[in-house]
């Protein structure tokens, strides 16, 4: 059974039920998954990190002809329900093909019915034999693991955070977000983070401008906003954030980041949408600020694929030689942003 919705999502990773004999965790973002298969391993067996109860076999481990069925036809030995947990990478053939075979037998009944077979995987592919069988079966979940939503990444961080007897305003919360990276894993850790510096307990709603002191990063602002400009095809402005940031104390090295970063942020914008998604919904997957949309996706109607593939060789070549002894590391990101600035203006914008 394919499980979407995020409350039947959360609801299975919480109480699975005895029905269900396995469940595939998979996807591009692997913090998520490693996220939802650590829940799920805490809801089968009361001690997911005892090796009495739960094996761990990995792709190297299928080179041990009937590792795998071993592992599904033993019993717990502290009593309870036995996890098997196999980890696998997208892209590998015969590891998938074993996994699949195993998994059709067990949910057949020809190994242990109380074992619980929990398979985490990498971006399989829709016609993947592993997610055929899994989708495909009653006693068995596949759950796909995609990049956080802004919504979801909101979400977690007022709930994460309510948690600790604090909150954020809704701008506060807005600019949070905004400055996440994608990665489940970071994400959890900044709440964290955020939550200690708010102060555990505190019972008090933080607004935006509390979050300077969190964020520290200011010059990082200022380089962010000359990478939009210098996209955006205005280099007056760019040069003059480049100039803000270098007064604060970044160099120049930190300038080609910003603009690297802004150029990836832009080319996966439009690599979703040549995917088919609309380029509203690929921004917000790829975590453009609601404030900045309506720029960016001017820029994105703007910019191509291959134009970016041609400014990327400038912003390699730039970063190459900010790192020699001796660069003059301003002029040299003024001379980019100036670069890149000028392609934007030849596209149009």
């Amino acid at each position: 059974m394919i499980l979407k919705r995020r409350p039947d999502v959360e609801r299975f990773l919480e109480a699975p039920g005895p029905t269900v004999r396995a469940a595939l965790i998979y996807g591009p973002e692997a913090g998520i998954a490693r996220e939802r298969a650590q829940t799920l391993a805490g809801a089968v067996t009361a001690r997911p990190d005892d090796p009495f109860d739960v094996a761990v076999v990995g792709e190297g481990d299928l080179d041990d002809e009937g590792r795998l069925e071993t592992e599904l036809m033993a019993v717990s030995m502290m009593g309870g329900r036995r996890l098997v947990r196999l980890r696998i990478d997208d892209g590998h053939v015969r590891p998938e093909a074993a996994a699949a075979a195993a998994l059709t037998a067990h949910l057949a009944g020809a190994f242990n019915p109380e074992a619980f077979f929990l398979i985490e995987a990498g971006n399989l592919k829709g016609g993947s034999p592993l997610r055929r069988v899994a989708e495909g079966a009653e006693r068995c979940a596949a759950i796909a693991c995609y990049a956080d939503e802004p919504g979801d990444v909101a979400r977690l961080t007022r709930e994460a955070l309510a948690a600790d007897g604090v909150g954020l305003s809704a701008e506060a919360l807005d600019l949070f977000v905004s400055r996440l990276p994608q990665d489940r894993g970071v994400v959890r850790r900044e709440i964290e983070r955020l939550a200690l510096f708010l102060g555990p307990g505190a019972r008090r709603i933080a607004d935006a401008g509390e979050l300077e002191g969190f964020f520290g990063v200011e010059p990082e602002a200022s380089l962010g906003q000359a990478a939009i400009e210098a996209f955006g095809g205005r280099p007056a402005e760019a040069c003059g954030h480049l100039k803000r940031a270098a007064q604060e104390g970044e160099s120049g090295p930190s300038a080609v980041r910003a603009l690297s970063a802004h150029l990836g942020r832009l080319r996966r914008v439009l690599t979703l949408h040549a995917a088919g998604a609309p380029l509203s919904e690929a921004a917000r997957s790829a975590g453009v600020f609601w404030k900045g949309e309506r720029e960016f996706l001017r820029q994105a109607r703007s910019w191509t694929l291959g134009d970016l593939d041609r400014v990327q060789g400038a912003l390699l070549q730039a970063d190459r030689t900010c790192k020699q002894t001796g660069a003059p590391d301003e002029l040299l990101a003024v001379r980019l942003a100036m670069t890149v600035a000028g392609q934007a203006r030849r596209l149009g914008l």
